[in-house]
Parts: structure tokens; sequence; C-alpha cells
């Protein structure tokens, strides 16, 4: 699934970075260097997508329509 998520990125005192997403509630990350953060944070978001999805999605009846859409902007 493709999708586009705002990275909000700070440098912490003490080295490195941290960062957030703020359309996903809890999705944050921290690294080193720039490119450490962004992945940390992309696996934070795809993590919770999902852990999300699974959870929502347990017990549902057989016959329950599963679909997918696509929001262009």
């Amino acid at each position: 699934m493709k999708a586009e998520y705002t990275a909000i990125i700070e440098e912490c005192p003490e080295g490195g970075y941290w960062a957030i997403c703020p359309e996903v509630a809890g999705a944050n990350g921290q690294g080193e260097t720039l490119d450490e953060v962004k992945e940390n944070l992309k696996s934070a978001i795809e993590l919770i997508i999902q852990d999300r999805l699974d959870d929502y999605c347990r017990g549902l009846s057989p016959d329950t329509i599963k679909d997918k859409i696509l929001i262009a902007s």
C-alpha cells in the first residue's frame, strides 16, 4: 500500500533526531541520522496501522466485504 504521511523531525539536544507523525496517533521514532529517524518512523507507522487492522478484523463474519480505497488529494 502506498501512502504519504507527515514527518515532524527535531534535533535532540544530546544528539540525533526524534520524529512524530501527526496523522497516526502514537507513531514516533528516533535515530542518529535523518535517514535513520525517517526509517524508524516509517516502521512505527506500518506497525500501528497493521495492528489496528488486525485488531479490528478479528471476529468479523466470513461474508464481510473487505476492500481497498484510494484517496488522492
